[in-house]
């Protein structure tokens, strides 16, 4: 079944069965693999994207509920890797692996648009469903902390 799904502003026709998850699609059928498949059970946070403003999970995501939203991954934050995120995850070194970064980040975005000031407490509830084997939980949040300063800039 042919679906239009809007990618960072620009539309594909997919075809795909409507209860593909939208992680596939995104990967397998629109070959942007920034988005990273992690647990299958949207646990980890691997596979968040931005989808109305909103951190999703896309390993769960049906790919019907996504048509006519706009939808964001990581390769469409920005062109240059200068987000304010992106500039504050390389300016405090966030990554060891890097495998969960992509979706890190991409709740790290969704949660500084809805909150230009967020608390601690604010980031580590949105942040909550992103799991690091490497713990670099302090660095997210000083790397949010400062991506909020930059935002200001």
């Amino acid at each position: 079944m042919a679906i239009t799904l809007n990618i960072n502003g620009q539309d594909y026709s997919v075809d795909a069965d409507p209860q593909m998850p939208l992680l596939w699609a995104i990967r397998e059928k629109v070959g942007l693999t920034g988005t990273k498949f992690g647990c299958g059970i949207a646990q980890c946070g691997s596979c968040t994207v931005i989808v109305d403003g909103n951190a999703v999970r896309s390993c769960n995501t049906p790919v019907a509920s996504a048509v006519g939203k706009a939808i964001r991954t990581i390769e469409g934050v920005s062109e240059n890797n200068d987000h304010p995120v992106q500039l504050a995850w390389q300016e405090i070194t966030v990554p060891q692996c890097g495998y969960c970064q992509s979706g890190q980040i991409m709740s790290a975005v969704a949660l500084l648009e809805k909150n230009a000031e967020p608390s601690d407490s604010e980031i580590d509830k949105a942040m909550s469903g992103n799991i690091c084997r490497c713990g670099t939980y302090p660095r997210i949040r000083a790397a949010i902390h400062r991506a909020a300063e930059l935002s200001k800039a």
